[in-house]
């Protein structure tokens, strides 16, 4: 993919459904008794792993027009054939939750790139609930041995992870008893107001010493269907956002986004760097806010710079975790460049997302240093077009598709079609709302 320099992003859009909730809808309409109805359910690849393994496990899953319709009976089957995640670490650690709770043995693989994630996060809290689970030394393939009678835990999450978070409180629906986690970082919180969405009392206590909290669910016997209206992504967003941003002249509009609170610390992020970010139309949708995002071009003068070098604070960094590599580009647009640590989590993605951010940036003339857990960019420079490797990774290739937008000469991405784990409509959105 051949990505030119360009003047400004000009227009509106209106972006597919958020990956994270496409997901959590599914899976906990997969396990309510009747037909749910899913509007502007996700487009992108991870999601239709999670489908494929839902029909897999007798759910009968259908479109109609616009609308992903799920019947199911509240009771999965056990499949004939290993469950393929494809790329996705959320279908993976979310459905071995689900599938905690039945009574049979089922076993989930992926691809490459999956079969070499940590799974061992989630493998523990599910045996402390009882399931006998068969790994590759904690890496998929993952073999479940389910139970309908699963014991209740309070569980504090080693590590910072909405997925760990959603794969316990999942299993937590066929346990016996008060099942508790305890995060003492804040993660997105789709699975508690999905939960609650879907009419499970969820008790969710704020910690005095952390930004935290204590998450608890009881074990429920019957689950009702719902309709699901899913918000437009704003991690698919945040490419379009920063690269208006960076632009002057840019001014753009992306309607009807999903504003968790959860998942805005990158706006906040990006207006303290000097980018002008309005938000309209802020309202709520089957428990989830969303609204609109104004994004006019050029960054502000009035923005003090650090006279050295700007840093991510570590308490921000589980919230901006899918951002990071495109924070990284923004970077070395400010005066001071970007620091960014506390970030080893990006090692153990699709990729080794700080290698990959790294290597990446340098080929484009950026200055860059590694550390084992982080970088840091020089800036302000100004990027030169290059052959941009993303590793195979989705967001990798985005992030640098809106550098490519503000380098020197042309770039080009190779294995662009990557995009499509998550995004598949990028680069067409992209060219509709560039001026070259």
């Amino acid at each position: 993919m051949i990505i030119k320099p360009a003047q400004r992003i000009q227009g509106a859009l209106r972006l597919p459904g958020d990956k994270s909730i496409s997901h959590r809808a599914a899976l906990i309409a997969a396990l309510a008794n009747g037909s749910s109805r899913l509007q502007n359910f996700s487009s992108g690849e991870d999601c239709a792993s999670t489908i494929s393994c839902l029909r897999q496990l007798g759910v009968t899953i259908h479109w109609e027009g616009p609308e992903l319709v799920i019947d199911s009976r509240g009771t999965l089957n056990a499949p004939n054939a290993m469950l393929d995640c494809g790329n996705s670490g959320s279908t993976m650690r979310m459905l071995a939750g689900v599938l905690a709770g039945q009574d049979f043995a089922a076993t989930l693989t992926g691809d490459n790139s999956l079969r070499n994630r940590p799974m061992v996060r989630i493998i523990e809290p599910l045996e402390l609930m009882g399931v006998r689970i068969d790994s590759q030394n904690g890496q998929p393939p993952l073999q479940l041995h389910g139970t309908r009678s699963l014991d209740s835990i309070n569980y504090e999450c080693p590590v910072v992870s909405a997925q760990v978070k959603s794969c316990i409180l999942l299993a937590a629906l066929n346990a016996n008893g008060r099942t508790q986690v305890i995060e003492k970082t804040a993660t997105r919180d789709h699975t508690e107001r999905m939960l609650q969405w879907f009419g499970v009392p969820v008790e969710i206590t704020r910690l005095a010493d952390s930004d935290g909290a204590l998450v608890a669910v009881e074990g429920v016997a019957d689950l009702p269907p719902r309709d699901v209206a899913i918000p437009g992504d704003i991690s698919s967003a945040a490419f379009f956002i920063a690269a208006a941003a960076l632009l002057p002249d840019s001014n753009l509009m992306i309607q009807d986004v999903g504003l968790n609170p959860t998942r805005t610390q990158f706006l906040t992020t990006l207006q303290s760097m000097g980018a002008q970010i309005e938000i309209t139309d802020l309202r709520e949708t089957c428990n989830e806010p969303l609204g609109s995002i104004h994004v006019r071009g050029g960054l502000r003068s009035d923005i003090t710079p650090n006279p050295d070098r700007n840093s991510v604070p570590a308490e921000m960094v589980p919230g901006l975790i899918d951002e990071l590599p495109l924070l990284a580009v923004v970077g070395t647009q400010i005066e001071g460049g970007l620091e960014i640590r506390h970030a080893t989590e990006l090692r153990v993605k699709e990729t080794d997302r700080i290698a990959a951010t790294v290597s990446n940036l340098r080929a484009m003339g950026a200055g860059v240093e590694e550390f084992p857990d982080g970088l840091a960019v020089a800036g302000p420079v100004r990027l030169q077009g290059a052959s941009i490797d993303p590793h195979g990774d989705h967001r990798i290739a985005m992030a640098f598709a809106a550098a490519a937008l503000i380098a020197e000469g042309e770039s080009e991405i190779s294995s662009a079609d990557c995009v499509s784990v998550s995004f598949p409509e990028f680069f067409e959105l992209l060219e509709a709302v560039t001026t070259r």
